[in-house]
C-alpha cells in the first residue's frame, strides 16, 4: 500500500478522535493532545509543557518506509531525538501498533491498539481530593469498619476467630456511639 493511502487513512483516524484523546508517547510517555490535522502535517500539544509541535508528512512517511523495511517492526530506540510524538500518533492508524515490550512499531494486519489513553478510570484532576472531616469521629470508624468487613468473611461468624469478632463488635460499637453523637 502506497503511503499516501495510509497517510490520508490516518489523517481520518486523527479527525475522528474526540477532541479531549490523549495519546502515550512510547518511550518518554509524555502525554498529547492532537491539536491540529492539515494536509501535510499534524499539530500536538504536550500536557506537561503546553509545547505545541509540527509533526511533518514527510516524517511520518520515513517512519513507514522504515516500519516496512524491518523485519519485526522498526526498533523505537533508533528514533532521533524529540520523534518520539511520530510513532504515537502512527498508531492511531487501523495497521500500526507499538508494542511497549519488545520496543517496536510494526505494521499488522489485523486490529490494533493506540497509544490512546484510557482516561475513564483516572480521577478528574479537577475534583478536589476527599478529606476527613474535622471532629467527626464516625467518618473514620465507618472507614475501618469498610475496611474489616471487606477483609473477613462475615457471612459465617462462627469460623471467624476470636480477635476478629472483638475488633469488628468494637468498631460496630464505635460507629454506632459515634452515630449517636453525631445525630
Amino acid at each position: 500500500m502506497p503511503f499516501s493511502v495510509s497517510w490520508h487513512t490516518l489523517l481520518e483516524h486523527l479527525d475522528e478522535l474526540p477532541a479531549d484523546a490523549t495519546l502515550i508517547t512510547p518511550l518518554s510517555h509524555s502525554r498529547i493532545h492532537i491539536t491540529d490535522i492539515q494536509e501535510h502535517r499534524v499539530i500536538v500539544q504536550f500536557d506537561e509543557s503546553n509545547e505545541k509541535r509540527p509533526l511533518q508528512r514527510d516524517q511520518f512517511e520515513t517512519l513507514y518506509h522504515q516500519i516496512q523495511t524491518a523485519n519485526d517492526g522498526f526498533d523505537l530506540d533508533r528514533l532521533p531525538p524529540d520523534a518520539d510524538p511520530y510513532p504515537a500518533v502512527l498508531s492511531v492508524h487501523p495497521r500500526f501498533e507499538i508494542d511497549e515490550d519488545a520496543g517496536v512499531i510494526a505494521e499488522t494486519d489485523g486490529p490494533t491498539t493506540t497509544q490512546l489513553a484510557d482516561t475513564a478510570h483516572e480521577p478528574d484532576s479537577n475534583d478536589d481530593d476527599r478529606t476527613e472531616p474535622d471532629g467527626l469521629d464516625v467518618y473514620s470508624d465507618a472507614l475501618l469498619l469498610i475496611d474489616a468487613l471487606e477483609r473477613h468473611d462475615v457471612t459465617d461468624l462462627p469460623d471467624l476467630e476470636t480477635a476478629t469478632l472483638v475488633n469488628l463488635y468494637t468498631l460496630l460499637s464505635d460507629v454506632q456511639r459515634d452515630a449517636n453523637d453525631f445525630r
